[in-house]
């Protein structure tokens, strides 16, 4: 069993470090990953990759799985919002999926509580 764990902690380790140099810095991961850099949109979608990343880091970290997908959901709306808001990307569904990403954070903020409590 220690065995999977100290996988499963290696395995976050690098899923948190490429979501974060994703989230960050993400011409530079994707011409290192693809040989080209990104631009347009494409950092858009490698940023909420790298939020992704960062939530199954979380995930596979010894400790309640719940919290990777609550940060993910929590850091998606709250990144969407931002792009909605500071007038970048404005698709027809932007601004449904921010509200369901908050209506999934509150969600999954009610039943972490809830078990907590049990």
């Amino acid at each position: 069993m220690a065995v999977i764990q100290n996988a499963l902690k290696l395995a976050a380790i690098g899923e948190i470090a490429t979501g974060v140099a994703l989230l960050f810095v993400p011409r530079f991961v994707a011409s290192l990953l693809l040989g080209e850099a990104l631009d347009g949109n494409a950092l858009t979608v490698a940023r909420v990759a790298g939020m992704a990343l960062i939530g199954l880091g979380i995930a596979c970290w010894p400790g309640p799985p719940i919290l990777g997908m609550l940060t993910y959901s929590a850091a998606v709306a709250v990144f969407l919002a931002y792009l909605g808001l500071a007038g970048g990307s404005t698709g027809a569904l932007l601004w449904p999926a921010v509200i369901l990403h908050l209506v999934l954070t509150a969600l999954l903020i009610w039943s972490a509580m809830r078990e907590a409590r049990e």
